[in-house]
């Protein structure tokens, strides 16, 4: 297991060999031991989730990783398993080759992957074909390889990382290994945590193969997991003025309900007051299922003006739309200053008129609104997802939350952090416009950017998984708001 003070850190492939480089050549650990290691926690965790299996296929390929399956598969068959081992080449080099040799004097056969070959018997797949040196997608015949293995029905224990996953950004150029368990080691990889990932890393296990805590000083992690972080106690003289005013600005026509969903989601997460700016034809609905919300029919800059006089953070955006009505209403709340989170068409109007923010800000887009702030394509930011929420944070000045799996938070300094929670029953319409109305009550309650932008998203994601706890399909953003306030009091049973 890793350290208790790094199990939270990410690291770049980069990151990841110099880490190997330093174990062998400042700490003198051997390569073939760092492998022989890795070949003992990939058993271990082999034997902890399928205790019952008896014949177990390794497919190695040429590097390293493939170093690491066949020194897997010699342990395991000492320990008794019947072991198959399938290889991609004739040959292995390095510390692979002088594995794939002790396999040989152990007695074991290698059989060559051909298209069309027939898979091994298996209880368990374990893949050893590329670690975390593959950037593009396989070759052909790597890639029937891994599509047999996913269609086999066999589960499968993906060494380090799944092969075909980009262990740097999480995209999945081509054909990829979906894992029922993945066995990391040494270090975190950051793109296992975000975009494609969870799709195909199953849980995931980390193992630090023993190494010194000196093995990380020095090396500072290029992004952090989020924690699960409390709220402070409300102080016992408290008062609504003590806990800020949120103006949630949105709500055109058609559209009163996103903006409902933001300030209710402001209110649940501890905003003293929240006010509402909407289109006059939603505040008799609003005033009767939400009547704790202060809502007011604006038809233009000056009947907003008084109400951005009166608010300390503003949550613009939800259900917005693009008329003129949206710009004017749009235009005015930017140019007064306030603190600000900005969604859904807000962040479709800045892709339209850029600027770089000189109040306190935070950006929540989706990958097409990332898309659109960028200049580029949903393809592109998700090829990278935290290379694009980098770029956003700096190019506007702002803290910038990238939702989709594995939410990040980026600020203008190049920080990262990857959200751990959130299931695909949050796909669904409403919930950004939750995220919004969080991080805006944080903000209202004395939160910097990034601390409201850290704890709202981690709040909000905390909140799905407790809803989802009655199935993930069919959950409404609604349903997030019970739990929202439960957490926000630190009442986790978690």
């Amino acid at each position: 297991m890793p350290p208790p003070s790094h199990r939270h850190e990410l690291y770049t492939v980069a990151q990841v060999r110099a880490l190997d480089r330093r174990a062998i050549e400042v700490l003198g650990v051997l390569g073939f031991e760092l492998m022989r290691r890795a070949a003992w926690a990939a058993l271990s965790s082999l034997r902890r989730h399928w205790p019952q299996a008896r014949r177990i296929a390794v497919h190695c390929g040429p590097g390293n990783n493939g170093g690491d399956g066949f020194l897997l598969a010699t342990l395991a068959r000492e320990a008794g398993l019947h072991v198959d081992v399938l290889a991609l080449g004739e040959a292995s080099s390095g510390d692979a080759g002088a594995a794939r040799q002790a396999w040989r004097d152990a007695g074991g056969s290698v059989r060559l992957w051909q298209i069309g070959d027939a898979l091994p018997e298996a209880d368990v797949h374990v893949d050893a074909l590329y670690g975390t040196g593959l950037r593009r997608a396989p070759e052909p015949p790597v890639a029937a390889l891994i599509e047999a293995i996913n269609a086999s029905g066999v589960p499968v224990l993906a060494l380090d990382v799944p092969s075909g996953l980009d262990a740097d950004t999480g995209h999945v150029p081509g054909a990829a290994i979906r894992a029922a368990v993945t066995a990391s080691f040494i270090a975190a990889k950051r793109g296992l945590h975000t975009g494609r990932a969870a799709a195909f890393v199953g849980a995931l296990e980390l193992d630090a193969l023993g190494l010194p805590e000196s093995l990380w000083q020095g090396e500072p992690p290029d992004a952090q997991l989020l924690t699960a972080t409390q709220l402070p106690p409300r102080a016992r003289d408290a008062h609504k003025g003590t806990n800020g005013h949120v103006l949630a600005i949105g709500g055109e026509h058609g559209m009163g309900g996103a903006i409902r969903l933001c300030g209710e989601a402001a209110l649940r997460a501890g905003a003293g007051l929240v006010s509402v700016a909407t289109r006059t034809e939603h505040i008799f609905a609003m005033n009767a299922a939400r009547p704790e919300l202060m809502a007011h029919g604006v038809d233009g800059p000056q009947a907003l003006e008084p109400l951005l006089a009166r608010a300390s953070v503003l949550a613009l955006g939800p259900g917005l739309g693009q008329s003129a009505w949206s710009h004017a209403l749009w235009l005015t709340a930017l140019d007064s200053g306030k603190p600000l989170v900005l969604d859904a068409d807000g962040l479709n109007l800045l892709a339209r008129e850029p600027r770089r923010f000189t109040q306190p800000a935070v950006l929540t887009p989706h990958p097409g609104e990332a898309a659109r702030l960028l200049g580029g394509t949903v393809a592109d930011v998700e090829a990278d997802r935290c290379a694009a929420a980098r770029l956003l944070a700096g190019r506007y000045d702002a803290v910038v939350v990238l939702k989709g799996s594995g939410s990040l938070i980026a600020d203008p300094d190049g920080r990262l952090d990857v959200c751990p929670w959130g299931n695909p029953g949050m796909a669904t319409g409403g919930m950004g416009d939750l995220l919004t109305g969080v991080i805006a009550a944080l903000l209202a309650q004395g939160c910097d950017a990034w601390q409201a932008a850290y704890l709202g998203t981690g709040l909000h994601a905390r909140a799905g998984d407790r809803a989802a706890r009655q199935g993930e399909r069919g959950l409404l953003a609604s349903d997030l708001l019970a739990p929202l306030r439960a957490l926000g009091n630190g009442l986790d049973d978690d």
